[in-house]
């Protein structure tokens, strides 16, 4: 492989794991915002009560989002494939 093929791919798996990941993050910080203001009036201020839904809230966000990360990782895996039996 060339150098510049060897950016692009890498180039390409930071944007995969970026879009991937994106979602899941962003579920946590609004959920994570959601919780502090909510203990912010109420003022308890217990850790423990933002970890928890958070991980659900973040564990529905994969289920829901499965199939994309599914589709967009085959896709790269094919991708990565044809790039590499076409240097063959």
């Amino acid at each position: 492989m060339q150098p510049e093929q060897v950016s692009d791919l890498l180039r390409e798996t930071i944007f995969i794991i970026l879009k991937l990941s994106t979602p899941l993050l962003l579920t946590g910080l609004v959920v994570g915002v959601v919780i502090s203001l909510v203990q912010a009036i109420i003022q308890v201020q217990e850790q423990t009560l933002t970890f928890v839904p958070k991980l659900f809230a973040i564990f529905a966000c994969l289920i829901l989002s499965m199939g994309f990360m599914a589709n967009q990782l085959i896709r790269f895996t094919e991708h990565i494939f044809t790039t590499i039996t076409r240097l063959e």
